[in-house]
């Protein structure tokens, strides 16, 4: 392929990172608004109800149910509980916290997706990377504000630890669906996902389910599509760019977080958050960085 191929395909998928990162966004604020009303496992659930008839109607035009019946359903399975939970800490992460904090704290999943690489996927990972792994959780410490005075509102807050471990088992789902599409399709991972929220979500949410307030259906909608055109746009992303040349650009949730707190909750972050999010960031960039000159130069060296 040649360079400016490479170069249209970039653009293209950058774009579509931007698009995904914003429709993902919207969705975030749709729960944190619903977070305040609902339970946070009847939540996952309406993320899984609201979004799994756009999936089918979309695996059915596709054509690709034959590919759904071949899927390796133990790594589905773990993908499905895990996400469960992530997106339960998540929304209660962020019912307390604004969207550009959780955010912050967030950004800790690709460093993490990194470090389980090693002994899952049996990557090798270069010394420098593990630097940039601890300064990025350096920069985590510094978002949380650790700094003693008041503890409800420093490093043990409950919504930062939710953020936290939702960022934990979203690494670790990453890294399953790594595994998972070496031999299965994109779309067995987004319906097993979709179906895994409603139905097990659903069913653990059973006992505290709230009636849906009929004012609340315009919210309920738009979780289903926000939700399923960010899937859609981020798949496109990865497809036809470089995945060095499209990740960084994950990062523009912080602004479209900073963005949704200003109009929707009158709220801008903290001193402290600008700088955790600006080691974590850098740290990340870093890594892209790093894993795209390493990728060039075992590239040249296998056609010189």
């Amino acid at each position: 392929m040649s360079h400016a191929s490479h170069a249209r395909g970039n653009l293209r998928s950058i774009v579509a990172m931007l698009i995904a990162v914003g429709f993902f966004a919207l969705m975030d604020a749709l729960l944190k608004a619903l977070s305040a009303r609902y339970p946070v496992l009847q939540i996952a659930a309406l993320r899984g109800i609201t979004a799994l008839p756009f999936v089918v109607l979309y695996i059915a035009w596709r054509g690709a149910w034959p590919t759904i019946l071949r899927a390796r359903w133990p790594l589905h399975a773990l993908r499905g509980v895990l996400g469960i939970v992530m997106l339960s800490l998540f929304t209660r992460g962020v019912r307390e916290l604004p969207l550009s904090a959780a955010y912050t704290l967030f950004f800790i999943a690709p460093l993490l997706i990194t470090a389980l690489s090693v002994p899952i996927l049996k990557e090798k990972v270069p010394a420098a990377h593990w630097w940039a792994i601890g300064a990025g959780f350096i920069g985590v410490l510094i978002a949380l504000k650790p700094d003693g005075a008041d503890l409800q509102a420093g490093f043990v807050t409950w919504g930062g630890l939710a953020v936290l471990g939702a960022a934990a088992c979203y690494a670790v789902a990453a890294v399953a669906g790594r595994l998972a599409s070496r031999t299965d399709s994109s779309e067995s991972l987004i319906f097993t996902m979709m179906v895994a929220m409603s139905v097990g979500a659903g069913a653990l949410a059973l006992p505290d389910w709230k009636p849906i307030a009929p004012q609340d259906g315009a919210l309920l909608l738009g979780l289903g599509l926000t939700g399923f055109a960010g899937q859609l746009a981020i798949t496109e992303a990865f497809r036809h760019g470089q995945a060095s040349a499209v990740a960084p650009f994950e990062y523009s949730a912080l602004a479209w977080g900073v963005a949704l707190d200003w109009l929707v909750w009158h709220t801008l972050p903290e001193a402290h958050t600008w700088v955790g999010a600006a080691i974590v960031i850098g740290c990340g960039l870093y890594l892209v960085r790093r894993e795209k000159r390493i990728t060039e130069a075992h590239a040249t060296a296998e056609h010189p």
